[in-house]
């Protein structure tokens, strides 16, 4: 059963880095389409960037060219790296996947990026 977990969020300053981590896939076999989302207080849970099993990416606008999201098949892991940071990005990010017709979450990981 996929039990997703998410990493490396944290307090970063303004055009810092962060790279999160998403573990437990056990195996890529079968999924759809895998990426992240992420949900500021008081707001709706957004779309920030996907990969789809042909490896086709897609992100929103306000990440274009700062975000990168990525796979290590070997470890089994989706990775999100951040750079660039803004303070609109604070926000808790979650890892998602579809594998058949079933959708997967994780539990969350807070990014804060202030000065």
């Amino acid at each position: 059963q996929v039990q997703l977990v998410e990493s490396g969020g944290g307090l970063v300053q303004p055009g810092g880095s962060l790279r999160l981590s998403c573990a437990g896939f056990g195996s890529f076999l079968g999924v759809q389409v895998m990426g992240w989302f992420r949900q500021a207080p008081g707001k709706q849970r957004d779309l920030v960037a996907r990969r789809d099993s042909k490896g086709i990416t897609n992100y929103a606008d306000s990440v274009m060219g700062r975000f990168t999201v990525s796979t290590d098949n070997a470890k089994s892991t989706l990775y999100l790296q951040m750079n660039s940071l803004k303070p609109e990005d604070t926000a808790v990010y979650y890892c998602h996947v579809i594998i058949g017709f079933m959708n997967y979450w994780g539990q969350g990981t807070q990014v804060t990026v202030s000065s």
